[in-house]
């Protein structure tokens, strides 16, 4: 019950956030565009030459960092990965928050894992909030016209 009543709040949060307004009608990567709040996100995914991929037909589950998650990595960190040599990295970091098919709130149990794109699991934690791993989820249920965008508040590593 108290997992229904936090994505209830977070569903009813974004509904009156004006930037995800017209979603629905948008893919992934022009909704995060749109968004103004993923700019090294959308810069990573545009450097690992994700874009054709999320802007596909799907559908897929993005657990999005913000820029200031991006921004809370080591310094020179982003800088680095998103140089052209180490692009396979930065693939494997961007694909491990993509999770293949569309997983709404209300499709998470507490514990549960996930398998990525890139071949690791995450976990979900419903104990304190919505975690998927250590990042708290902090807008859940954008959709999308290829699937769904879940906001998290720290870029989550492959193990």
């Amino acid at each position: 019950m108290f997992r229904k009543l936090a994505f209830a709040g977070l569903a009813s949060f974004i509904v009156g956030t004006s930037a995800f307004a017209d979603g629905h009608s948008k893919d992934i990567v022009d909704t995060a565009v749109n968004a103004g709040s993923f700019e090294t996100l959308v810069a990573a995914v545009q450097a690992a030459e994700l874009v054709d991929t999320l802007k596909g037909e799907g559908p897929f589950t993005v657990f999005a960092p913000t820029d200031e998650a991006f921004a809370a990595l080591p310094e020179g960190t982003v800088e680095t990965l998103l140089k052209p040599e180490n692009k396979d990295q930065l693939v494997a970091i961007l694909t491990y928050h993509v999770v293949p098919g569309k997983v709404m709130s209300g499709d998470l149990s507490d514990d549960m894992t996930a398998a990525t794109v890139q071949g690791g699991d995450v976990t979900i934690d419903l104990d304190n909030g919505v975690m998927v791993n250590d990042a708290n989820v902090v807008q859940a249920d954008i959709e999308t016209s290829n699937g769904v965008i879940h906001v998290i508040d720290k870029v989550i590593l492959p193990q």
